[in-house]
């Protein structure tokens, strides 16, 4: 599986113990032979290689939206 560099922002898809998938979406730190660590919302995540089912590069998060104004009265 070809993998992006480190430090580009990333989508994992693997398998969970229980057999569910699960994804990751966050920036790719490390990538061994043995695991990926991808650091997203939660924190770094330790992914082991064996559980990957896909993987890409993805780009980077929209810009947040500017709040509505309340309504005056």
């Amino acid at each position: 599986m070809n993998l992006p560099s480190a430090g580009r922002r990333v989508v994992v898809r693997y398998l969970l113990p229980t057999g569910q998938a699960t994804d990751a979406l966050g920036v790719l730190l490390e990538a061994s032979e043995t695991e990926l660590v991808v650091d997203g919302k939660r924190g770094p995540e330790r992914i082991p290689r064996g559980a990957v089912i896909a993987a890409k590069e993805v780009p980077p998060p929209p810009a947040p939206r500017p709040r509505a104004a309340p309504p005056r009265a």
